[in-house]
């Protein structure tokens, strides 16, 4: 893939129903997916989930999620900086309503899969919450939808708030190789935002092989970057302005995991991975 297939800025995936639109098919690969709904007050969108798992997660406001014969009040959040969100499952071959009083943005983490698991409420409560790394390192992950957090088939979603100067995703790190018991295979998309107007961030993506990814992006809010293969990290903050990401992730394994390989010239690097 070219940069230019990697870093799709704010508005470049947009359509008339999703701000944010990437499948399988736009993406170039088998499993991920990510859509943003902007809805007015009073707004609703309804949407078949076909062969995929979706979380709902709300960016900005609150929503009412139907599921079927489910309902789910989801509080959410005045911003993404604000704190961690409830958020509601929705399985595979169902149709899902949102509807929203007072309007709000709602990310939706997908993955294509097999099983079809329950509708759920998650509460953001029991959002495991993770200060990682020091100094300039330092970053705060919200592991809403961890293999460890969250029961999904296919689906690896979690947040991350990087402080104005600081790096994450770091040290860079692949996972784009099946080794058992050492690295998984999962593809990756990277949205953004941005605390604050006109603020930026970067982001990296490196070759793990001979004609792999090559990216340097300046990122802004609404801006997402595609992770099909090779290192990738850091994610830098703008100085003065928290870099807030959310990363979904799924793969072709036989098992829902998440192993990574870092790059052995940053090994030494304190500070821990993401």
């Amino acid at each position: 893939m070219t940069s230019t297939d990697l870093h799709l800025p704010r508005g470049t995936t947009a359509n008339d129903r999703y701000a944010v639109d990437i499948g399988p098919e736009r993406a170039g690969w088998t499993h991920s997916s990510l859509r943003v709904v902007e809805l007015t007050p009073g707004g609703t969108q309804t949407f078949t989930t076909g062969d995929s798992e979706w979380i709902v997660l709300p960016l900005e406001g609150g929503c009412t999620v139907r599921i079927e014969q489910s309902e789910f009040q989801l509080l959410g959040r005045e911003s993404v900086f604000a704190d961690v969100s409830d958020f509601a499952y929705a399985p595979r071959d169902t149709r899902v309503q949102i509807a929203s009083g007072a309007g709000g943005r709602f990310a939706l983490a997908g993955a294509k899969c097999e099983r079809r698991l329950p509708a759920r409420y998650g509460p953001a409560p029991e959002v495991p919450v993770e200060e990682r790394g020091s100094g300039r390192c330092a970053r705060r992950v919200r592991n809403f939808a961890s293999v460890d957090s969250f029961d999904c088939d296919r689906l690896i979603a979690v947040e991350v708030i990087t402080p104005g100067g600081n790096w994450s995703s770091y040290p860079p790190h692949k996972h784009d190789e099946h080794r058992p018991g050492e690295e998984s295979e999962l593809e990756e998309i990277y949205y953004f935002e941005i605390d604050g107007p006109n603020g930026l961030g970067y982001q990296r993506v490196f070759p793990s092989r001979p004609g792999g990814c090559d990216l340097l992006a300046e990122v802004r809010s609404g801006d997402a970057v595609l992770v099909p293969d090779g290192w990738h990290g850091p994610s830098i903050a703008q100085p003065g302005r928290d870099l807030y990401y959310l990363n979904v992730m799924a793969g072709p394994g036989a098992t829902r995991e998440w192993r990574i390989c870092f790059h052995p010239d940053h090994t030494e690097t304190t500070g821990g991975y993401r």
